[in-house]
């Protein structure tokens, strides 16, 4: 019997079928945009267009300092993606207001050209992520072009800017304690844009930052030496088995829990390392642990495409659970419940929906 005669079957929707090329043609479509945006990006091609009235590619590439040909490609792309307007009469580019608010550095409304990054990204690593789906190894930062630029950029919107007006006030009564002079921990700092900006703000504390990552210490602490602040510290340090006792009135971790070989045992070790009284600030991607849960995430396939590419892999690397970014706020309840922290708050700001924040103390 023919497939096509099994009543027990479903028809073929030849309608479906229809719409679900055109929604696969879409993504594409996008997948490519969202690659070129991240070219603008990191090419200043944004921020050229913007301090610019409608121009030309001759114009544009002169003011950018790139070469014409290439520029005009990247233009083409552009306004077929309906970002840039084209004025064939004159030949020339116009860049909305009401668009470079949202893709430049310094957008009025953020800058959303930079997670054009991450799809550049994950189609640089293609090859890396078919051989691990063979092995089930995992890869470690080195393997990841320009990651911690990428993360600065991300955390200075999501953190840095709202961190002493918008984030503080969530952890009752830390500001004051910021005020007259605490130890502090940012556990897994990256660059330590947020910490610096804390010294900065209060210099009356003492700040430590830790990472995996030699070159993102690196780079910090030639911020700080520019600066010339006295009162912080950063220190490259694998986090394994964090086991530091009552040392830190205040800890703090951004995006960076997920990505721990053993989160539950990272958790801990922070509890550890606060003084009776302390207060941990966590913030992490704010998705369910139930799939089901976050169809209408947002940017929920994106989250999962970074899991898949980086956090996951990351944490298998280092011989961990892989856990990955979308390990759900549920689980990061129980950590920290189990490792015995009270009072647990969370919240999501309405700047930044696809993050949670966790406010907990060590009695």
């Amino acid at each position: 019997m023919s497939l096509a005669a099994n009543p027990a079957l479903p028809a073929f929707d030849e309608a479906a079928a229809e719409a679900f090329a055109g929604r696969v043609m879409e993504i594409l479509n996008d997948g490519a945009i969202a690659a070129m945006i991240a070219i603008g990006h990191r090419s200043g091609l944004f921020d050229t267009l913007a301090r610019m009235p409608p121009a030309t590619s001759v114009e544009i590439a002169r003011a950018a300092e790139l070469n014409e040909r290439y520029v005009r490609e990247w233009l083409a792309v552009m306004v077929t993606a309906r970002i840039l307007t084209y004025h064939p009469g004159g030949k020339t580019y116009e860049f909305p207001d009401e668009h470079a608010a949202w893709l430049t550095r310094g957008g009025t409304l953020g800058n959303l050209a930079v997670y054009g990054q991450f799809v550049a990204v994950i189609g640089a690593l293609q090859d890396k992520i078919l051989d691990r789906l063979e092995s089930g190894n995992g890869l470690a930062y080195d393997d990841y072009p320009h990651f911690h630029g990428m993360m600065a950029e991300d955390s200075g919107q999501t953190v840095t800017a709202r961190l002493v007006d918008t984030i503080l006030p969530l952890a009752e009564g830390i500001s004051d304690r910021l005020e007259a002079g605490i130890d502090v921990l940012d556990a897994g700092c990256g660059r330590g844009a947020s910490l610096i900006a804390l010294a900065e703000r209060f210099p009356k504390s003492r700040f430590v930052g830790y990472d995996l990552g030699a070159d993102a210490i690196a780079f910090a602490r030639k911020v700080v030496e520019e600066k010339g602040l006295a009162n912080i510290r950063f220190e490259a340090r694998d986090l394994t088995g964090y086991d530091e006792k009552e040392r830190f009135d205040f800890i703090t971790t951004f995006d960076a829990v997920h990505d721990q070989k053993d989160p539950a045992e990272f958790v801990r070790g922070l509890f550890g390392a606060l003084r009776p009284g302390g207060v941990y600030l966590m913030q992490d991607i704010g998705g369910s642990a139930c799939l089901e849960n976050n169809l209408d995430f947002p940017l929920a396939a994106f989250l999962y495409a970074v899991s898949f590419t980086h956090c996951m892999p990351v944490s298998l690397g280092q011989g961990g659970a892989g856990l990955g970014t979308m390990w759900g706020w549920e689980t990061a309840v129980a950590f920290l419940e189990a490792a015995g922290f009270t009072g647990i708050d969370r919240t999501v700001l309405p700047h930044d929906p696809m993050n949670v924040w966790f406010v907990s103390r060590k009695d």
